[in-house]
């Protein structure tokens, strides 16, 4: 077999001209590609156990369209996040590919085993399944709608008390005083929120983006 030949048509970059190191990464290709399969599918794991968990009546943050849930075979008004419970429930699977594949080639000696060719019915219907987690979520994001007067709910009236308590203590009340007023005020009932808030320090929930305070700077100067 021409090798040059072989490496250009299928696109390769470089031709592995050590025979022993080619014949030696068998498997730790596929287990490379393994751990970084179960890194993305960590983070879409988290991501739709959240949708599920927010869609729900405790949270009721966000909701999706009809299309994209299904009903209850007995409660009519249930929307069952399915599409995020699979995603959810294979990406969980797809974590445990770098060790089935650990597992396959960790007690080989040198050289080609069949035990090899076992390794391609773990990788590539993970390489699947990956894909189609991705492929979906993508389409979904775009339809989710969130809950944007979530925060009217009395029920989160004490997530303001912080606000109320900084302005306390940039007003010049020691922070101990103003943690005790509001307290006080807390506990009986007399706490009012202020919801008109807004935040612009650095991390904060609809502070200005870095480019975008580059680009006013800008056009002030």
């Amino acid at each position: 077999i021409d090798r040059s030949f072989t490496t250009n048509e299928m696109g390769f970059e470089t031709m592995k001209y050590n025979v022993v190191a080619a014949q030696m990464s068998r498997g730790k290709a596929e287990k490379a590609t393994a751990f970084g399969i179960a890194n993305i599918a960590a983070t879409l794991s988290k991501m739709a156990m959240d949708i599920c968990l927010y869609m729900s009546q405790n949270f009721d943050f966000i909701s999706f369209p009809d299309e994209l849930t299904t009903g209850s075979s007995i409660m009519p008004h249930k929307k069952n996040p399915d599409v995020f419970e699979l995603v959810r429930g294979k990406c969980n699977k797809l974590q445990s590919i770098p060790n089935q594949l650990t597992l396959v080639i960790n007690n080989l000696p040198s050289g080609y085993h069949r035990d090899l060719q076992l390794v391609k019915e773990i990788i590539v219907p993970a390489i699947q399944d990956m894909k189609a987690c991705l492929e979906i979520l993508t389409f979904s994001l775009k339809e989710i709608r969130v809950n944007d007067s979530i925060l009217d709910d009395p029920k989160y009236d004490y997530l303001f008390s912080v606000d109320t308590l900084n302005e306390l203590v940039q007003s010049g009340m020691p922070f101990r005083d103003a943690y005790k007023k509001m307290g006080i005020e807390i506990n009986a009932g007399t706490f009012t929120p202020k919801r008109d808030i807004h935040h612009t320090h650095e991390g904060s929930l609809g502070n200005l983006c870095l480019k975008e305070i580059h680009d006013k700077m800008k056009k002030l100067n």
